[in-house]
């Protein structure tokens, strides 16, 4: 079914509004309507901004890698356009995740920073990332920037999965594991998480990828006006 870009917008204004809503009550089921967790007291909330956060930027970041493989395979520049727009969104997710993370840390163990594998690791993908915005950037070539860019978003998969791992592999992480959480606690976690991933991710995709067609319309007519 072909709808009209008046009926697309339509859907993507109401998609925004339930992603809206859907974050805000993963919120107040963070702050206010799940307990208090006994050992690590309040700061223990921002976990269910934190794990939601990475689980995002996982989707988004795989979505990158397929839409990078398909471009190889078709040279079609609308996957392009998706891989870019999804890395974006998952650089955003990721930086949260990073940063959220750092936020536990300080009260917990006493410190903003500490070379823990799980840290360290999800610094590295955030980096990663962010190396590919700006080499993406760097190169003039509309064919060489796309092909780059889609091999690079492929291998840079290895980071996200390398850092999704890491707490079941390495020993001497004193990250902690989420296990054996009460069933109120899980219910708020797994709420968040859906609700990041599979609703509010797609939501900033499909969000940039219209950015992006505004972009390319008036490009398109600069270089109409240029050529008259």
């Amino acid at each position: 079914m072909n709808l009209t870009a008046e009926q697309r917008t339509r859907i993507l204004q109401m998609t925004i509004i339930i992603s809206f809503l859907g974050v805000l009550f993963g919120a107040y089921l963070a702050l206010f309507w799940v307990g208090e967790d006994a050992a690590q007291g309040p700061v223990q909330r921002i976990f269910y901004m934190h794990v939601p956060a990475f689980v995002g930027a996982f989707v988004a970041f795989v979505t990158g890698a397929i839409s990078g493989a398909i471009y190889l395979r078709t040279r079609d520049k609308k996957w392009d356009t998706l891989a870019v727009s999804s890395i974006e969104v998952g650089f955003v997710l990721a930086f949260i995740n990073l940063t959220s993370g750092i936020t536990w840390a300080h009260p917990i163990w006493g410190t903003w920073w500490e070379w823990d594998p799980r840290l360290t690791s999800a610094a590295i993908m955030t980096l990663t990332y962010a190396a590919y915005l700006m080499l993406r950037n760097g190169i003039e070539s509309d064919d060489q920037r796309y092909r780059f860019a889609s091999i690079y978003g492929i291998l840079a998969l290895s980071t996200v999965i390398f850092t999704t791992i890491i707490t079941r592999v390495r020993q001497d992480t004193i990250h902690p594991v989420i296990t054996g959480m009460e069933d109120q606690m899980t219910t708020v976690l797994m709420t968040n998480m859906f609700i990041w991933a599979l609703i509010l991710t797609p939501t900033l995709i499909w969000v940039r990828l219209r950015l992006e067609s505004k972009y390319e319309q008036v490009q398109r007519i600069r270089v109409r006006n240029m050529e008259h």
